[in-house]
C-alpha cells in the first residue's frame, strides 16, 4: 500500500473535465426522480421522487466515511476494499497544488518548491471521490421504481444504506477498482477476470436490476395490480426524465474515462449512437407488436440504449454501437411484458430495462468488441474468437448472484425490523399522504383551502 494516495500536480484540463462530469452524473438522479415521478399515479409521485433524492442523502453519509474505502481501499480477500484506508477520506484533502519555480536571479523570479496533493491518475483524489460518489447515489436509486407504490419510506432508507454497505460497494470494488490506480491492489472482476466494463453495465445495472426483482418478489404485488390500471399520471414528466439521464449520461460514460483525451470522445459518440438506435428500435417494436408508436416507449428505449452502451463504449466501433442499440431497444421493450407472464410486479421495468439491458450490453462485448476501440480488445465477430465472452458472462453472472443473495438477505433484515410493505389502507390512501402527509398537486377548488394550510408553521 505504499505509494497511495500518489502526490503529484493535477492535470487541470482532466481535472475540469472530471468535475463537470461527476455533476452530470449527479444530475441523473433528479432526472431519474422525474422520470420514475411521471410513471407512477399522482398518488404517489412525491414519494417516487423523495425516493431518488434520499439516495443522494443516505450514500453520500456513507461514501465519505467508509464507502469509498470499501470500493477502492486495498483488496481484502478478493471481496472488498480495506475500509479503514481512507475512512473519513483521511490522507485525501489537499488545497490547491502548485507546480516547480525555478529561482531566476535575473528576472527577480525567487525558487519555489512544488506544493503536491493526492492525485487518482491525473486528477485530485477528491474529485475521483465525488465521481465515483455519483455513481454509487443512481445505483441505489435505480432499484426504487421497481417498488413504487406499496413500500415504506422508513424502509426504504434502511434498505438503501444497508444495501450500499454491503452491496454497492463491495461489487463497484470488483469492476472499478484497479490494480495502482487507488490502491496497491484492485478488485478481481476488473484485475484477474479482465471482464470489460466501463460505465457499471454490471456494478449499476445488473447490480441495481437484480435488487429490484428480488426486492419485488419479497415485497408482493401492488393491490389491484394487474388488473386495476396503473398508468404514468404525468408523460412530460417522463420525457423530461429521460432527456435529464441522456444529458448527464455523458459525464457517466465520457467522464469514465478519467480525461478529457480521445477515449472519452469516442465513449461520446458511441453512447450517442447506441441511444439513438434503441430509441428507434424500441417505437418500431411498439408499432409492430401494438399498432402504435409511444412517448413512454421513446423514452424508455432511451434508457434502454444508454444501459446497455454503459459497459461497452469503451470497447465499441460505431458499427458495433448501433448493434447494441438495436438489439437492446427491441429486446428491452419485449422484456417489460414478462412481468405479465411471470407474475412479478416490476412497476417501472426496472429488471426489463436495466437488467436486461445490463446483461444484453456486459455480454455483447465478447461479440461485437472491435480492437481499434479504447478496451483494446477483440470480440467472436473481429476474431477474438470466445475468450473475452466467456470473461463477460462470468463478470455478469457473479455479479447478479451476489445481489441476489445479499438483496434478499438485507431485504428480509428490514422486513422483520422496520417493516417493507405499506398498510393496505395506506397504499389506497397513497404513499404521498401516508408517508409524507403531502400531495403532489392541489386540486383544491378556486377559492379552497389549499393542501399548504394543513401543514405546521406554513401558511396558505
Amino acid at each position: 500500500m505504499d505509494g497511495f494516495p500518489t502526490l503529484g500536480i493535477p492535470d487541470t484540463g482532466d481535472t475540469a473535465w472530471m468535475l463537470a462530469s461527476a455533476a452530470l452524473v449527479l444530475l441523473m438522479t433528479p432526472g431519474l426522480a422525474f422520470f420514475y415521478g411521471g410513471m407512477v399515479r399522482a398518488k404517489g409521485v412525491l414519494n417516487m421522487i423523495m425516493m431518488s433524492f434520499s439516495a443522494m442523502g443516505v450514500v453520500t453519509v456513507l461514501w465519505v466515511l467508509y464507502g469509498y474505502s470499501l470500493a477502492f481501499g486495498n483488496d481484502v480477500s478478493n471481496l472488498f476494499g480495506d475500509p479503514t484506508q481512507f475512512f473519513g477520506l483521511k490522507g485525501l484533502i489537499g488545497g490547491n497544488a502548485a507546480a516547480e519555480v525555478i529561482a531566476d536571479p535575473a528576472a527577480g523570479v525567487e525558487a519555489v518548491e512544488a506544493v503536491n496533493i493526492p492525485l487518482v491518475f491525473t486528477m485530485p483524489a477528491t474529485v475521483f471521490v465525488a465521481f465515483q460518489l455519483m455513481f454509487a447515489i443512481i445505483t441505489v436509486a435505480l432499484i426504487s421504481g421497481a417498488v413504487a407504490d406499496r413500500i415504506k419510506f422508513g424502509g426504504w432508507l434502511l434498505f438503501a444504506g444497508l444495501w450500499a454497505t454491503f452491496v454497492y460497494f463491495p461489487v463497484a470494488h470488483w469492476v472499478f477498482s484497479f490494480d495502482g490506480g487507488t490502491a496497491e491492489t484492485g478488485g478481481w472482476i476488473a484485475n484477474k477476470l479482465a471482464a470489460v466494463d466501463f460505465a457499471g453495465g454490471t456494478a449499476v445495472h445488473i447490480n441495481a436490476g437484480t435488487a429490484a426483482l428480488v426486492l419485488v418478489l419479497i415485497l408482493g404485488k401492488r393491490r389491484g395490480w394487474p388488473n386495476t390500471p396503473m398508468r404514468p399520471h404525468n408523460l412530460p414528466f417522463v420525457m423530461l426524465g429521460a432527456g435529464l439521464l441522456w444529458f448527464g449520461w455523458y459525464g457517466f460514460n465520457a467522464g469514465s474515462a478519467g480525461a478529457s483525451g480521445g477515449l472519452a470522445g469516442s465513449t461520446f459518440v458511441t453512447t450517442t449512437v447506441a441511444t439513438a438506435a434503441a430509441m428507434l428500435a424500441w417505437l418500431l417494436t411498439e408499432r409492430i407488436r401494438d399498432g402504435k408508436a409511444t412517448s413512454l416507449g421513446a423514452a424508455s428505449g432511451v434508457v434502454a440504449g444508454l444501459v446497455a452502451i454503459t459497459p461497452s463504449c469503451s470497447a465499441v466501433n460505431v458499427v458495433g454501437a448501433l448493434v447494441i442499440g438495436v438489439v437492446a431497444g427491441s429486446l428491452c421493450a419485449l422484456a417489460v411484458g414478462l412481468k405479465y407472464k411471470l407474475g412479478y410486479d416490476d412497476s417501472l421495468d426496472v429488471v426489463g430495462v436495466h437488467l436486461v439491458g445490463g446483461i444484453l450490453g456486459t455480454l455483447l462485448i465478447g461479440l461485437v468488441a472491435a480492437p481499434e476501440a479504447g478496451a483494446g480488445v477483440a470480440g467472436l465477430f473481429y476474431g477474438g474468437g470466445f475468450d473475452q465472452l466467456w470473461r463477460q458472462a462470468v463478470g455478469a453472472g457473479a455479479v447478479l448472484l451476489y445481489s441476489a443473495i445479499g438483496t434478499a438477505i438485507l431485504a428480509f433484515i428490514v422486513k422483520f425490523t422496520v417493516g417493507l410493505r405499506l398498510s393496505e389502507e395506506e397504499e389506497a390512501a397513497g404513499a404521498d399522504e401516508s408517508e409524507h402527509a403531502e400531495s403532489g398537486y392541489d386540486f383544491a377548488a378556486v377559492g379552497g383551502g389549499s393542501v399548504l394550510g394543513r401543514h405546521p408553521g406554513v401558511e396558505g
